[in-house]
């Protein structure tokens, strides 16, 4: 069945548009979940959670690219897991990835004002767009993935230090582009 089908009977709110969603995107929401939480049970469960997830949340949003909106959706949902699991104990891939980048996002926590927040956001879209090819793959599987460096190298024919390099440079590229636009004070 086709993405726009699916939407459309989510519009319709149609149950039958839950079960054609995870039968053509199941799998990739749970290789999301599963490398986020590092365990197939919350995976399952953070999958879930993103059925219900795209059910409250079409209508009102009617997504123009399905697999993407249901990848975002279950990133979010299987990170609050991650969070609400490890809160008390830190440690791991997941855990290693969010610090690194955190380094180079404004300090403080959340933005203070929604204006600021999608200043940020836009800054960040518009950031991950300019990059290269192989950097922006690379930072992605990294930052929005959260997979480890040496799946990366592995997946892209680099060593784990070329991959390490690499996202340290696009990391100091990021926090450049920051300071200039005002979006960080540097700490």
């Amino acid at each position: 069945m086709k993405d726009r089908e699916i939407v459309e009977l989510f519009l319709k709110r149609s149950e039958r548009a839950i079960r054609e969603a995870e039968n053509k995107y199941g799998r990739y929401c749970l290789s999301i979940a599963q490398r986020i939480t590092g365990s197939e049970r919350d995976a399952e469960e953070v999958v879930s959670d993103t059925w219900l997830g795209a059910w409250n949340a079409i209508p009102p949003h009617e997504p123009a690219d399905l697999r993407t909106f249901l990848g975002k959706i279950t990133r979010q949902n299987a990170i609050k897991c991650w969070r609400r699991r490890s809160a008390a104990k830190r440690g791991g891939e997941t855990a290693l990835a969010l610090e690194e980048l955190a380094g180079e996002l404004p300090s403080g926590g959340d933005p203070q004002t929604q204006a600021e927040e999608k200043e940020l956001i836009r800054a960040l879209d518009r950031f991950v767009r300019e990059l290269p090819t192989a950097e922006k793959r690379v930072f992605l599987c990294r930052y929005w993935y959260l997979d480890p460096v040496a799946d990366i190298a592995d997946r892209f024919g680099y060593s784990q230090s070329k991959v390490k390099s690499m996202l340290a440079r696009t990391r100091k590229k990021l926090k450049k582009l920051l300071l200039e636009e005002g979006l960080t004070d540097g700490s």
